[in-house]
C-alpha cells in the first residue's frame, strides 16, 4: 500500500512564491470547522491534571480522534467542547499504541465534524494547517466550566500554517509520517492537520524536537466503524505491561516535566520489554544527555541507528552531540547520514552548514544552508548560520541581510549581534554598531567586552 505520494526529485520553489502561497492559503484555511476541535484534559486518580491534548470529531454520532499518548495514566478524560461545555469521556473504541492514535466515543448526540481527506494523495509542497490548543494558553482550566466561560476554547484554539516536505521514516519505516513545516506546539497532540480544502489528512503526533510529524489519516480509516468499547480502567491495566506506555510516560517526564532521571527509568523499562524499540533507545539517549552522561548518550544513539540505519533523527542527535563536544568530523559524518536517509531534513542541512562553518569550510556550508531555507523560509537558525557563512566569506552585504532575516524570524543569539557589531564597525556605521552593543548588554548585562567597546562611543 502506498501511504504517501512523494516526488523523487524535489523541485525547490522560489521563496517569494512559497511565501505568497502560504499567505493565500492562510486566508483560505481560516474557514476550517473549528467547532469540531475538542480540548482534552487528562486527570489522574486524585483529580490532578496530567496534561492537555487536542482531539477532533470525524462522525456526527461523536467519534473523536486523538493520540493514544494523551490517554496514558489517565483515570478520567474531560472533553471541553468549542462552546465551553464539558463532557466526561467514558468509552474508548480503539487504541493503537504503535501508531499512537485513539478513537473515543462521546455521549449520544449529534456533533459537528471535520471532513476526512486522503493522505495518499499528498505531494511535496502541498499546503497544510495544524489546529490545536497550546498548553501554555490554557491558564485556568476551571474557567471552561464556569457560568461566564471566561476561558472559552474558541478563544484559545490556534492554527498554524506550512507545507509538506515529504515523508519522514522516523524509526518505523513501515508507516512513514508526514513531515511538515506547520508547527505543532505542546498541547497540539492529537489535533487535526488539514489540507487546503480543510480535509483532515493527518494527526499531529510528534511535536517539538525541531521536527513536526503527522500520522497519515488513512491509517485510522479502517477502524472508524468500530463498535466494541473499552474502559479507561481496562486501558490502565493493559498499559502496565505496555512498552509504549512506558515510552510515552518517559517522554512526558523528559519533555514536559523536565525530569530526565524519571524519564530514563521509563525508557529502560520499555527497552526491557523490547530491546529492539528504536525510539526508546533514542529518547533514553536524550535523557542521558540531559544528565550529562556522555558515554551512555553515545551508546543509546548508536543503538538506535544500529537498529534502524535509516533513522534520521538518531543520526541528527548523535551528530549534534559530537558538534557540542567539538568532534566536528564525526558530527559531519552523522549529519550527512541523516540527509542521506532523508534528503529534505531541514535541521540536518542547517546543522551541517553550522559545523562546516566551524571548520572554516563556509563555501561548502552555503548550499546546505540555502537548501534549509528553501525548504523552510521561516527557519531563523538557518538564516543565522547562513549569515555566519557569508561573514566568513567576507561578503558583508549578504551576511547582514541573512542576519536581519534571522532576527525577523525570532532568532536572537548573542554571537549574531556581535557579528553585526563587527560588520557595522567595518563599514563605519557607528550608530548601528552602538545599537548592537546595547542589544548585547540587554541580553547579557554584565558582558565585559561589550561594556569595554561601549566606552569608545559618545554617550
Amino acid at each position: 500500500m502506498t501511504y504517501f505520494k512523494a516526488k523523487k526529485n524535489l523541485i525547490l520553489l522560489p521563496i517569494f512564491w512559497i511565501l505568497l502561497a502560504i499567505f493565500a492559503y492562510s486566508t483560505h484555511a481560516s474557514s476550517a470547522n473549528k467547532s469540531a476541535i475538542v480540548l482534552l484534559i487528562a486527570k489522574d486518580s486524585t483529580g490532578e491534571i496530567l496534561g492537555t491534548g487536542t482531539g477532533f470529531i470525524v462522525k456526527p454520532e461523536g467519534i473523536l480522534v486523538t493520540n493514544y499518548h494523551v490517554l496514558v495514566d489517565a483515570t478520567a478524560i474531560e472533553a471541553v467542547m468549542f462552546n465551553g461545555d464539558k463532557i466526561h469521556i467514558k468509552s474508548i473504541l480503539k487504541v493503537d499504541r504503535t501508531k499512537d492514535f485513539a478513537l473515543l466515543q462521546l455521549p449520544k448526540g449529534t456533533y459537528s465534524t471535520l471532513e476526512i481527506g486522503d493522505s495518499d494523495k499528498l505531494e511535496n509542497f502541498d499546503y497544510l494547517s495544524a489546529i490545536g490548543f497550546l498548553s501554555e494558553n490554557i491558564n485556568s482550566l476551571e474557567g471552561f466550566s464556569g457560568p461566564n466561560k471566561t476561558n472559552n476554547p474558541k478563544e484559545k484554539v490556534v492554527q498554524t500554517f506550512g507545507f509538506v516536505l515529504g515523508i519522514h521514516p522516523q524509526a518505523q519505516p513501515d508507516f512513514p509520517f508526514i513531515y511538515t513545516t506547520a508547527s505543532f506546539g505542546p498541547g497540539f497532540s492529537g489535533g487535526p492537520v488539514v489540507n487546503k480544502n480543510n480535509q483532515v489528512i493527518g494527526i499531529a503526533t510528534v511535536e517539538g524536537r525541531s521536527i513536526n510529524l503527522a500520522l497519515p489519516i488513512n491509517f485510522i480509516k479502517p477502524f472508524l466503524d468500530t463498535k466494541v468499547k473499552i474502559s479507561l480502567n481496562n486501558l490502565l491495566e493493559e498499559d502496565k505491561i505496555s512498552k509504549e506506555a512506558h515510552y510515552f510516560r518517559g517522554n512526558y517526564y523528559l519533555y514536559v516535566k523536565g525530569d530526565p532521571d524519571r524519564a530514563a527509568i521509563e525508557f529502560q523499562s520499555a527497552i526491557k520489554l523490547d530491546d529492539s524499540f528504536v525510539l526508546a533507545h533514542y529518547d533514553l539517549g536524550a535523557a542521558y544527555q540531559s544528565q550529562g552522561l556522555t558515554k551512555e548518550t553515545i551508546q543509546e544513539y548508536e543503538k538506535s541507528i544500529a537498529l534502524n540505519p535509516s533513522f534520521p533523527e538518531g543520526n541528527l542527535n548523535l551528530g549534534g552531540h559530537y558538534f557540542r563536544t567539538k568532534k566536528y568530523n564525526l558530527a559531519i559524518k552523522h549529519f550527512k547520514q541523516a540527509i542521506k536517509a532523508y534528503p529534505n531534513f531541514i535541521q540536518a542541512h542547517s546543522n551541517l552548514g553550522a559545523v562546516l562553518n566551524k571548520l572554516n569550510r563556509s563555501k561548502e556550508a552555503i548550499p546546505h544552508l540555502e537548501k534549509a531555507i528553501q525548504l523552510d523560509p521561516e527557519f531563523g537558525v538557518a538564516y543565522f548560520n547562513l549569515g555566519n557563512a557569508y561573514f566568513k566569506e567576507n561578503n558583508l552585504f549578504k551576511a547582514r541581510k541573512a542576519y536581519d532575516l534571522a532576527i525577523s524570524k525570532g532568532t536572537n543569539f548573542l554571537s549574531l549581534h556581535w557579528n553585526l557589531y563587527d560588520l557595522y564597525v567595518r563599514n563605519d556605521k557607528k550608530l548601528k554598531a552602538k545599537k548592537e552593543l546595547e542589544i548585547i548588554l540587554q541580553l547579557e548585562p554584565e558582558n565585559l567586552e561589550a561594556k569595554k567597546q561601549m566606552e569608545g562611543f559618545p554617550r
